[in-house]
């Protein structure tokens, strides 16, 4: 184990988040979820947590990406509420003042953090992204696309 790291993140996570550049979406994807169907690199299964948990320790790691036109996508649900587990997902990505619009591309381009994508145009990013991690989550639509940003170097 290493000080300072959340034990969920194993070297084999690590490693393929280190890999991922600024820009590059990692999915934090439910059971549910068709993941090795859309994966272009290998899986990362991590059965028995839930999505929000899988995230919280992604962002313990890295900054989400202010470059993006969102930094967390989320499956739009039917109806006009989040449900409980999107509402945790964008409470663990701690990001600043989180603001939700709908579609890829909307027409008002603010700074939304969260975008709800229809369920098809989350499979498509989803399929571009550079990792796929399946949890355990239960929950119907557990899951989010995250964006890794620029990480901030420290000077000793």
């Amino acid at each position: 184990m290493l000080v300072g790291v959340d034990a969920i993140l194993t070297g084999v996570l690590l490693k393929a988040l280190d890999d991922m550049g600024h820009g590059d979406a990692v999915v934090i994807a439910d059971a549910h979820f068709t993941a090795k169907k859309l994966a272009k690199n290998p899986v990362i299964e991590m059965p028995g947590l839930s999505t929000p948990r899988v995230l919280q320790a992604i962002r313990s790691v890295f900054v989400p990406d202010e470059y993006e036109p969102y930094q967390l996508g989320l499956m739009e649900c039917p109806g006009d509420q989040l449900l409980e587990v999107q509402t945790e997902l964008v409470d663990v990505a701690l990001l600043d003042s989180p603001t939700i619009s709908t579609g890829e591309k909307p027409a008002n381009s603010t700074a939304a953090h969260v975008r709800l994508l229809d369920r098809q145009a989350f499979y498509d990013r989803a399929a571009q992204a550079e990792l796929i991690i399946r949890t355990g989550e239960t929950r119907i639509y557990g899951n989010a696309l995250f964006f890794k940003g620029v990480t901030p170097v420290l000077t000793t």
